[in-house]
């Protein structure tokens, strides 16, 4: 973790979390199924790692206002994750061309939860820690009208105040009024909330755009060089928060 300066963290009693990459996943190993058809030789774990590292190029694509959501979103995402894997994985594969028929093969309008279903280690027993402490929790994410059921699916719809879907409410981070929903509805405010994600164009300046304060998920130090604090995972953070008793 960075900069553990910038955040109030005894002044906080509201976290507010990203979905996708944050507490649940896509499911790698159904893409890495699906890529050897065309020629890939990967595993899901590989491909995971390849995400991760993909993540700072994807959030400078988006930082030239491209959306998160849709087809044309999924096929970036798919094609810079791929471009990440070690060469001796893709070598003889035409990126471009294998990255559109696996997007094809992959990609459902209106049904993310079809492959973004997968809940990572850890992020339960995290979330459980969290709100045990006593903070508010909300999860604002861009997603296609699915994220309520996924987390439901998941079994963690309980430990959320607010689930903010973005195709839902009509804006997208890093729109700061995805924020200003998930302050209203959940009656937080914003200088006493920490939000969390995985993608500094959208998690980060969107929050901060909206007064609220922002933490990026960096699991692999893929992001040596950003203006943020940075935890690993929902445990570190965990760790950070001393509990909103503390906020006097």
């Amino acid at each position: 973790m960075t900069s553990p300066g910038a955040i109030p963290w005894t002044e906080l009693d509201t976290v507010f979390f990203d979905a996708g990459n944050t507490f649940l996943s896509m499911d790698f190993d159904r893409v890495a199924a699906a890529a050897a058809d065309l020629g890939f030789g990967f595993s899901g774990s590989e491909l995971e790692r390849a995400e991760a590292a993909a993540r700072p190029a994807i959030s400078a694509a988006l930082a030239e206002g491209r959306s998160t959501e849709g087809g044309a979103a999924f096929g970036l995402y798919l094609e810079e994750m791929l471009r990440y894997l070690p060469s001796s994985r893709r070598d003889g594969v035409e990126l471009a061309s294998a990255t559109s028929s696996l997007a094809d093969r992959l990609f459902s309008p209106g049904r993310n939860d079809l492959l973004w279903n997968r809940r990572l280690p850890g992020r339960r027993e995290a979330l459980e820690r969290i709100r045990a402490l006593g903070y508010r929790m909300a999860v604002v994410s861009n997603s296609d009208g699915t994220m309520r059921r996924t987390v439901s699916r998941l079994g963690l719809a309980h430990l959320f105040d607010g689930l903010i879907d973005s195709t839902v409410v009509g804006f997208e981070k890093p729109d700061p009024r995805i924020f200003e929903v998930a302050l209203e509805t959940i009656g937080a405010r914003p200088e006493r909330t920490v939000h969390v994600g995985d993608l500094h164009a959208a998690d980060v300046v969107g929050a901060r755009a909206a007064g609220v304060h922002a933490v990026l998920l960096d699991p692999w130090a893929d992001w040596p060089d950003v203006d943020c604090p940075r935890v690993a995972d929902l445990t570190e953070l965990a760790a950070l928060l001393p509990g909103p008793a503390a906020t006097g």
